[in-house]
């Protein structure tokens, strides 16, 4: 049976402790030469301005550079092992995410050929991607209840599009159905572009998105949004109900993103690493940046994080095995 229990912090709030730690920090660590920040997938989108702001940040507070580099492909896995065999002295890190850290380890073989858990300590999370459900404005449901009345009547006939087979939006699908029992037709397209315009097009009907990739359709009225899949509302839709508000409880399926170490990091250098980055979110240029690229702040400590963690990564295993998910 799956089951859901919350680790997360305030929404987008860091802790007292934690800020104390962030302004006092760990100066006794400095690294010998840049510190690398991999991000595990293509330049460019709200991951990477997310990536370059913290790492602009963290450079200015460590007085030593912090360079991205985009190491894609794989599903993240490529980048991912890079950091888990690489430098173990705080000079690489890795903007990791729901993918690398809590589902490739279910869905790929070997893993992807790393253990989020034994190959990885948490230096801090920091933002979501909050998965939205829409529907084309000609289905006649206006409210969740709506919806799950259509697929209750005419099984089958209502398609549900993804942004590819085994990826968030298609998790978060499965999920979606286990909770509910809804019958509808999955149809994976390969990112979200191709999704949006078959959805804009009327091959599909609807789909779990994240909010950049719908937002501005929503608001023009060319999507209809019906709730958010996350604990908490979208700053960007503050008037659209979470799941659990519409009735629907135990779909929370925020695409989230973290800075990760390779486990056997110095003691120092990895406190060092922790107070820069939750110093760097806690600035409101930072967090204003992040919340206009269409992601939602949610910054967790260390501790934090690493119990949510592990929770994910339990909870997307019984998805996928559940509904026999595989990837492409």
């Amino acid at each position: 049976m799956l089951t859901r229990r919350h680790a997360l912090a305030l929404p987008g709030l860091i802790s007292m402790p934690a800020v104390a730690r962030a302004q006092g920090g760990s100066p006794d660590w400095t690294p010998t030469r840049p510190v690398v920040l991999v991000v595990p997938y293509p330049a460019g989108g709200p991951t990477d301005v997310l990536a370059r702001m913290v790492a602009g940040e963290m450079a200015k507070d460590l007085g030593t550079p912090v360079v991205v580099e985009n190491v894609a492909g794989g599903g993240g896995s490529i980048g991912s092992r890079r950091v888990a065999t690489g430098p173990a002295d705080g000079t690489q890190i890795m903007l990791a995410s729901n993918q690398t850290h809590a589902t490739n380890i279910s869905l790929l073989p070997d893993g992807g050929g790393y253990d989020p858990v034994k190959d990885f300590v948490p230096v801090a999370g920091l933002a979501d991607l909050q998965h939205i459900l829409v529907v084309r404005p000609d289905v006649p449901a206006t409210t969740v209840a709506e919806l799950l009345g259509l697929t209750k009547a005419r099984p089958g006939a209502i398609t549900c599009a993804s942004t590819g087979q085994g990826s968030a939006s298609h998790l978060t699908l499965e999920l979606f159905r286990a909770r509910t029992g809804a019958d509808m037709v999955h149809v994976p397209y390969r990112g979200s572009s191709p999704m949006l315009n078959d959805l804009l097009g009327g091959h599909v009907q609807v789909s779990f998105a994240t909010a950049p990739t719908v937002l501005t359709q929503v608001q023009t009225g060319r999507l209809r949004a019906l709730a958010v899949a996350s604990p908490r509302r979208s700053p960007h839709l503050p008037d659209l109900p979470t799941l659990a508000e519409a009735g629907v409880q135990g779909v929370e399926a925020d695409a989230w993103f973290g800075l990760f170490a390779p486990a056997a990091v110095p003691a120092l250098a990895l406190a060092r690493l922790r107070a820069l980055a939750l110093a760097a979110m806690a600035r409101e240029p930072v967090r204003a940046r992040t919340t206009e690229v269409g992601m939602a702040v949610n910054v967790r400590d260390a501790d934090a994080m690493g119990a949510f963690l592990k929770e994910d990564i339990a909870r997307w295993a019984e998805v996928i095995r559940v509904a026999q998910v595989k990837p492409e």
